[in-house]
């Protein structure tokens, strides 16, 4: 944080102190005020109030999406979520994601003893009481992570899944450090600072691109003559380079470039072909092993089933699935292994919400359960999505063993 500065604007003679770092930019008619915030401070938050009740501005515009932003306003909306719905879509990795970055933020506001966010909080709460336009101008959290996914090299991929995992299963404080980073960004580039540090393809989608998109979305709701003084209320990690954008020529059609920041690559052919190349390959080994004898054929059949089903089986007992659930996933792996229309991981969770269906309670309580490890384990939708996962890296597991196996029994001498 910066030592204490006034902001004042011509039409005002009183200045107002503030503790945070501040940049004022004029563009075209209109003025915007952009302050930057730390995410774990309570200074921050009286910043905001300070400014909003100040009656200077026309329009409040902050950095949170629409799916945070109801976080925000509605903790208790993931009650309402359908979970095998999420399942049939694929968006289980999605919300096990978020739900980690919720607990690496919930344990930050223990410790810290302030709620992360609470300057967005006291934007919200302002604005509503002064009948202001919220303006809601960062890129949706799933849409990010995404790109960071999809920007990254696969050998990457594994460092920062295993990176978040970490984050939520370790028992240790979070170090000042990390608060400290807290203080100049937010939850999602504080989890994966250490990454973006030493990735450029990492830090684009993650920092740079969200600076390009927050000043592309005040552009689309900011129009010459709509308002006079704006306040822009961004992460402190975000001030520079935002404020960089708004200084350029304001682009004649900002959406369309908006949403080019907002489509997530498709993915490559070979990859959407690798699930049925898979199943070709082990269904050719299958009858080359019967073609050359009946007994290495059934061999091969059986070294098939019975490692891809208890690898996956492994994967849904380590998350603690129903007895039934662990039999099912058995039988089911090594058949859905052979149909890439679907997968061990849905079967399994299927069976799971069968079979523990999930309460209310565990739903009212799922926010503050994923903030331990044993939480996880404890809550009926976070360890159905945990059985979702794991039952998945089971088979793929189980299926790269089966099949150098089979290569191995047909082509090792």
């Amino acid at each position: 944080m910066s030592d204490p500065q006034d902001i004042s604007t011509p039409e005002a003679e009183h200045q107002i102190p503030i503790s945070g770092p501040c940049q004022v930019i004029e563009q075209g008619s209109t003025r915007y005020t952009l302050l930057g915030t730390a995410h774990v401070s309570a200074e921050s938050a009286d910043d905001v109030r300070k400014l909003i009740q100040s009656g200077r501005f026309d329009a409040v515009a902050i950095e949170l999406c629409s799916s945070r932003y109801q976080s925000l306003v509605d903790p208790d909306a993931m009650a309402n979520m359908d979970l095998f719905e999420i399942l049939r879509r694929g968006k289980a990795g999605m919300v096990a994601a978020s739900l980690a970055l919720g607990a690496f933020q919930q344990r930050v506001a223990e410790q810290s003893g302030i709620q992360p966010g609470a300057e967005m909080r006291a934007a919200v709460d302002e604005t509503e009481s002064a009948n202001l336009p919220l303006l809601l101008i960062d890129r949706d959290v799933g849409v990010t992570l995404k790109r960071v996914y999809a920007n990254v090299p696969w050998w990457q991929r594994f460092s920062i899944f295993s990176g978040l995992l970490g984050s939520v299963m370790s028992r240790q404080k979070i170090s000042s450090e990390d608060i400290e980073r807290l203080k100049e960004g937010d939850v999602l580039e504080s989890t994966f600072n250490e990454f973006a540090e030493q990735s450029e393809s990492l830090y684009i989608p993650l920092i740079r691109e969200r600076d390009r998109y927050m000043s592309l979305r005040i552009a689309e709701e900011t129009p010459n003559q709509r308002y006079r003084n704006v306040l822009v209320i961004v992460g402190a990690g975000h001030l520079k380079g935002l404020g960089e954008h708004l200084n350029e020529t304001r682009p004649d059609h900002p959406g369309h470039e908006r949403e080019s920041l907002e489509r997530t690559p498709p993915r490559s052919r070979l990859w959407k072909l690798a699930p049925w190349l898979i199943t070709v390959l082990v269904l050719a080994g299958f009858a080359i092993g019967f073609s050359r004898n009946t007994d290495l054929g059934w061999q091969l059949v059986g070294d098939w089933f019975l490692i891809n089903g208890v690898l996956s089986a492994l994967g849904t007992a380590i998350a603690l699935a129903h007895p039934v659930t662990i039999v099912a996933t058995f039988f089911a792996a090594p058949l859905t292994s052979l149909n890439p229309t679907i997968g061990a991981g849905f079967v399994a969770a299927g069976v799971e919400l069968f079979m523990r269906k999930p309460k209310v309670r565990d739903f009212s309580t799922l926010r503050h359960d994923v903030t331990s490890p044993r939480g996880w384990w404890r809550n009926r939708v976070s360890r159905t999505l945990l059985v979702f996962l794991m039952a998945t890296l089971g088979s793929a597991a189980g299926t790269w063993v089966a099949g150098f196996r089979i290569a191995g029994a047909l082509f090792g001498g």
